[in-house]
């Protein structure tokens, strides 16, 4: 096989921010270079495919192999993809150019590629979705990865990162689609003012019973994050084995009507 360079005309441009439909192609690109190596770089039916799946994509969409393609010509024009010609010539094949346009690890490239494919979404889901690409044990090796996305502009957050229920999302929509996470912070903070105020003033005989049960309460609910978000991650498994068996089956089905054109069928 032989693929593209990044051209001489191509606009190296810091990228900021792209448009929906190239955010999708550009995260089913480089998702599928991870979960399914075997299949990548994908034929333009297989990004299409990639593109329109129901399972880990929001907003579900239904593109045509006509809008990909035109998209794949654009992310090659600002040097985010590439086309690999095969040995016959006859099917064009897809690669991204994530890698060499940035400097993102290997983690912090999945965490782009998930929130691209899915958009806001809370520290927990984020870590138990990326895991299917690459391994983060910890909310600790997630915070690492995402302070470093941040400090260049590439994820955004609706408060500090240690803080509970803070949600990420990336940073790279268009000025019109206003999807800037609220800041949650200092709502959080009166609210818990609030709330140690009236505990204080009008229960402190029952304070620590209460502090006692509420940790048992949230020792608890993470547990059962933990359970649900291993389930989540079993069935996102699934679905990945389902992809491929999906990509197989196109893959057989062009070879088979590569055969039966070489025989005149």
């Amino acid at each position: 096989m032989s693929e593209d360079s990044i051209s001489l005309e191509a606009d190296l441009s810091p990228i900021t921010e792209l448009p929906k439909a190239h955010r999708r192609v550009l995260g089913v690109l480089v998702e599928k270079a991870f979960t399914t190596p075997e299949y990548y770089p994908l034929t333009l039916k297989a990004v299409t495919t990639g593109c329109n799946q129901k399972s880990n994509r929001h907003p579900v969409v239904s593109y045509s192999e006509d809008d990909v393609l035109d998209v794949l010509d654009e992310l090659r024009e600002k040097g985010l993809a590439a086309v690999v010609h095969t040995e016959s010539g006859r099917t064009e094949r897809f690669r991204h150019y994530m890698r060499k346009r940035f400097t993102f690890t290997e983690r912090q490239l999945a965490i782009m590629t998930e929130l691209l494919l899915r958009g806001r979404q809370s520290m927990g889901e984020l870590r138990t979705r990326v895991s299917r690409m690459v391994a983060i044990e910890t909310l600790g090796d997630l915070r690492q990865e995402l302070r470093g996305l941040m400090e260049l502009n590439n994820v955004q957050a609706n408060g500090p990162l240690e803080r509970r229920g803070i949600e990420i999302d990336h940073n790279w929509y268009l000025p019109s689609e206003n999807m800037t996470i609220p800041n949650a912070t200092d709502l959080a903070t009166s609210s818990d003012s609030d709330q140690s105020h009236i505990q204080t003033a009008t229960t402190p005989t029952i304070q620590k019973p209460v502090e006692a049960q509420r940790d048992q309460v949230n020792e608890q609910l993470a547990e059962l994050q933990s359970v649900t978000q291993q389930l989540q991650l079993d069935n996102q498994h699934l679905r990945d084995e389902i992809d491929a068996l999906k990509l197989e089956h196109q893959r057989l089905q062009e070879e088979f009507d590569r055969m039966r054109q070489d025989l005149g069928g």
